[in-house]
């Protein structure tokens, strides 16, 4: 039969994993699948067109990969899943899973809002993939995976040691060619956690503050803390970065401090500047995308 598609394989994936206790690669659940599904050696073996991996692997992961974000999977360490709870359960209804069914469970919804953010604020239809043309495919596919990797990347920032991620946000700030950083003990005095040198005799500065948060927002007396720091000193700018978010008050505050610039970066603009600059992420693969030199044939002999 053919290869069923990464959607059809989820019930088979969330059966596999609740029939273990113990955590499991996803590609060690491959031929599992396609065991169960009746695949011929030569489907096990074709070749998604990159020729990275086989069709076989690269739909398995998608499968466990969504089931993780609706929570039927959890990710007790790097690379390997197992049952949830919720999946156990889940597993138990013997319903038909999906990617419209995922979206009962609320994570899912936060996950794929991520992805449909600008179709939803513009109120905008979401496209079917048959009516787009292989561009737009092509586009939309590129756009999904950076979507992708903003989230994996977001949430292993909000959990690496809160030393560790001052460190990340001076290799970034290096990486943008702001200067040479390093880390303070500044902590009682402001919170300032980092010092940018912007020139090689140190007259220029930036002061940096990096607040690694799950889900609490930066509040106005943590900016207020800044922007004093900043006031006491020489230093014209300063940069506050976060996993989360900015509040309103938080942000009224760092545009009102008289003779100082403080530029804020959120947990979204963090996660797109480090993509950006290959800091925590490494290239998977390149496409080479070809078109019809038209000109080629008017050319004259």
């Amino acid at each position: 039969m053919a290869i069923p598609d990464f959607q059809e394989m989820m019930n088979t994936v969330l059966n596999i994993y609740a029939s273990s206790a113990d955590k499991i690669k996803p590609r060690d659940i491959e031929e599992r699948v396609a065991d169960e599904f009746n695949l011929s050696e030569e489907d096990r073996n074709k070749k998604i067109p990159s020729n990275l991996e086989t069709i076989l692997r690269n739909r398995v992961s998608w499968a466990v990969y969504y089931l993780f974000r609706a929570g039927l999977l959890d990710r007790p360490c790097r690379g390997y899943y197992k049952i949830s709870e919720i999946g156990l359960k889940e597993n138990s209804t013997k319903n038909k899973i999906n990617v419209a069914y995922l979206k009962k469970f609320p994570q899912f919804v936060d996950f794929s809002n991520i992805d449909n953010k600008k179709n939803q604020q513009n109120n905008e239809a979401i496209v079917e993939e048959k009516e787009q043309t292989p561009d737009e495919m092509l586009a939309n596919a590129q756009e999904q995976y950076f979507n992708n990797l903003q989230i994996e990347l977001l949430d292993k920032l909000k959990h690496v040691d809160p030393v560790r991620f001052e460190q990340i946000v001076i290799i970034l700030m290096e990486k943008m060619n702001y200067g040479v950083g390093s880390m303070t003990k500044l902590s009682h005095d402001g919170g300032i956690d980092g010092i940018i040198d912007e020139d090689e005799l140190g007259l220029e500065k930036i002061y940096l503050q990096a607040k690694r948060y799950a889900d609490n927002k930066v509040n106005e007396k943590e900016m207020q803390n800044f922007a004093g720091a900043l006031g006491c000193s020489t230093v014209r700018k300063g940069v506050f970065i976060t996993t989360s978010f900015f509040d309103e008050r938080a942000k009224k505050k760092a545009n009102s401090i008289q003779g100082k610039v403080i530029r804020l970066i959120d947990g979204q603009e963090l996660t797109r500047l480090m993509i950006k600059h290959n800091i925590g992420v490494q290239l998977k693969t390149k496409i080479e995308i070809k078109k019809l030199d038209e000109d080629f044939f008017n050319e004259e002999e």
